[in-house]
C-alpha cells in the first residue's frame, strides 16, 4: 500500500480553468470519494493522477515517489472505467491476463493473481466467456479484477456503477466496499450520486468549479458540513437566514414562523454582525416534525408515504419546508390543509458565511 499526496495540482486549457491548485492526501489503505456536480473537475483530476490527462503544474506523489513526471504504465496505478473498457475479442481469462503478459509476468504469478482476482470478484466459471456474453454487474467484476491483478499501490474508479439499474447499482456497491476491505488498496473513486459516496467513503472531498469545497467523513459532512454548497449537494435541506440572539453556548436562532432554537456555539465567520446577528443555518427535513394543531402556523400542502418514512409538505407564509417522519405500525397521515406547529427536534448547525448567501432554498 502507499499514500497519494497532491501538491498544487492544476489544469487550464488557455484561459479557462478546469481546475483550481488543489492539495490533498490520501493515506495508505484509505478509500477517499471525490463528489461533485457534472462539470465539477473531479474526472479531470482523476485522469491527471492516472496520467492520462497531463497537469498544467503541481506535483504527485505515490508512496513517497513523484509519478506526475511519468507516463502512466510506470505510475503503479490501476484505473476502473464507467464503461468497463473490456476487450470484446478476448475471454475474461486473457482479459484478466492482458496487462499481466505485457508486463512479463511469469506465468506461474499470473495464474496466482488471476485465480485470487476471480475469487474475490466472485468470478468463478466465467473465464472462457466473452464479454458479450456476460451481464452489466459481470462485466464490470471483470474490469474490477483486471485492475486488481496488476496489484497497484493505487485504485483509481470513475463512475464505475453508473452504467447500472439501480438494484445492481446497490449490490455492487455493497461488493465494492467488501473488496476494498479485503484487498485494502488506496483508492480514490469519483462519482456524482451522493447516496454511493456516502455509503462507500471513508472520507468525501467535495468538489465544485474546479475545487474541492470540503473534506470529511460522511457522517461529518452530512450532520456539520462548513459549506453552504456542501449542505445542499448532500441530501435535502432548506438553508436560512436566521436572526440570533445570545451569545457563545446561549445563541439561539429565531426561526420564521416565530419559535426560537438552540444552534451550537458559531466559529468565527459562521454569523454576520447585523443588529443581533444572524445565522446561516441548514434545517434537515428529517431534522423537523408536525405536531397537528387547529391554530398551528402551518398548513400541510402534500403527504406522501414511501414506506419507512412519510414526506409532507408544509406552508409557513411564503416558506414551504419538507418534513420527513418515520413510519410506524401506529403512523397514520395528516390530511391535506391540516393546521400544524412544525418543531425542531435538534440543536442546528450554523454554516460560514460565504459573503453571498445561496439561495433560501424552501421559499415559493
Amino acid at each position: 500500500m502507499a499514500s497519494l499526496n497532491l501538491s498544487g495540482v492544476h489544469k487550464s486549457y488557455g484561459s479557462t480553468a478546469a481546475l483550481a491548485p488543489t492539495d490533498f492526501d490520501v493515506p495508505h489503505g484509505e478509500f477517499v470519494t471525490l463528489l461533485g456536480p457534472s462539470g465539477c473537475g473531479k474526472t479531470t483530476l482523476l485522469r491527471i493522477v492516472a496520467g492520462i490527462a497531463s497537469a498544467s503544474g503541481g506535483e504527485i506523489r505515490l508512496g513517497g515517489r513523484r509519478i506526475d513526471t511519468l507516463p502512466p504504465e510506470q505510475r503503479d496505478v490501476a484505473m476502473v472505467f464507467q464503461t468497463y473498457a473490456l476487450f470484446p475479442h478476448m475471454s475474461v481469462r486473457k482479459n484478466l491476463g492482458f496487462g499481466l503478459r505485457m508486463k512479463k509476468i511469469a506465468p506461474a504469478e499470473q495464474a496466482r493473481r488471476i485465480a485470487h482476482a476471480v475469487a474475490i470478484c466472485k468470478l468463478d466459471g466465467l473465464l472462457d466467456r466473452m464479454p458479450r456474453q456476460l451481464s452489466g454487474g459481470q462485466q464490470q467484476r471483470v474490469a474490477l479484477a483486471r485492475a486488481i491483478v496488476m496489484q497497484p499501490a493505487l485504485l483509481l474508479f470513475d463512475e464505475p456503477l453508473s452504467n447500472l439499474d439501480a438494484k445492481l447499482r446497490e449490490s455492487l456497491r455493497e461488493e465494492l466496499v467488501a473488496l476494498h476491505r479485503r484487498v485494502g488498496t488506496t483508492s480514490l473513486y469519483v462519482t456524482h450520486d451522493q447516496a454511493e459516496a456516502m455509503a462507500m467513503s471513508d472520507r468525501i472531498l467535495v468538489m465544485n468549479a474546479g475545487r474541492i469545497v470540503e473534506s470529511g467523513t460522511p457522517l461529518a459532512l452530512y450532520r456539520r458540513p462548513v459549506d453552504a454548497f456542501t449542505a445542499q449537494f448532500l441530501g435535502h435541506t432548506h438553508l436560512l437566514r436566521l436572526p440570533l440572539t445570545g451569545r457563545g453556548k446561549d445563541c439561539r436562532v429565531t426561526l420564521p414562523w416565530g419559535a426560537s432554537a438552540a444552534i451550537d456555539e458559531l466559529a468565527d465567520g459562521a454569523y454576520s454582525v447585523d443588529g443581533a446577528g444572524s445565522a446561516l443555518v441548514s434545517l434537515r427535513p428529517e431534522g423537523l416534525s408536525v405536531v397537528p394543531d387547529a391554530d398551528g402556523a402551518g398548513e400541510v400542502t402534500a403527504a406522501s408515504f414511501t414506506g419507512a418514512q412519510v414526506n409532507y409538505t408544509v406552508r409557513i407564509a411564503d416558506l414551504s419546508l419538507r418534513v420527513t417522519v418515520t413510519a410506524g405500525d401506529g403512523t397514520r397521515l395528516l390530511p391535506v390543509g391540516q393546521r400544524v406547529n412544525v418543531t425542531v427536534g435538534e440543536r442546528l448547525h450554523a454554516l460560514k458565511s460565504t459573503g453571498q448567501d445561496p439561495g433560501h432554498e424552501g421559499r415559493a
